[in-house]
């Protein structure tokens, strides 16, 4: 999945987790889980791209997902940022983890661990439909997380 998916499902079990030492591990586990899930990111097709543009999409898919969480949750990140910041570190620490192997050739455990269990967690999918299905997936759970539909346009309005 995108980092911007795992920052929001990071953001959204902090959102229902108050207990770090159940939530950190469960935001850890969170991203195997999510990776199960037929999805696309910057990594589909990654023969067909050069060093240079995974590394650019992966910065912007990051950038992204703490904006987007910035904005959603807000309200949490004023009251518990380190919490926060700490689940959605976790939430995408397997790709932090994996990163220096796939992107910089550095196959050096744990790194080279991270990247072999990555490579058999994946479970890709085209576009469309691979964007389709974790916008659909992590939707669902940040309006779970953020007290349903009619939440969010609260937690939009929020000033």
């Amino acid at each position: 999945m995108t980092a911007t998916s795992h920052a929001l499902i990071g953001a959204s079990l902090a959102a229902k987790i108050a207990n770090p030492l159940i939530g950190i591990p469960l935001a850890f586990v969170s991203h195997f889980l999510a990776d199960l899930t037929p999805h696309w990111d910057a990594g589909t097709n990654h023969r067909n791209k050069t060093k240079m543009r995974l590394r650019m999409e992966a910065v912007f898919d990051v950038l992204l997902g703490f904006a987007l969480v910035a904005i959603l949750f807000r309200s949490l990140a004023f009251d518990k940022p380190v919490y926060l910041l700490s689940m959605i570190i976790t939430a995408q620490l397997p790709d932090w983890l994996e990163a220096p192997s796939s992107m910089f050739g550095f196959q050096v455990p744990p790194f080279s661990w991270m990247d072999w269990i990555g490579h058999r967690t994946q479970t890709r999918m085209q576009l469309p439909w691979g964007l389709v299905t974790q916008v659909v997936l992590v939707g669902l759970l940040v309006l779970f997380a953020l007290g349903g539909p009619s939440q969010i346009t609260t937690v939009l309005a929020y000033h």
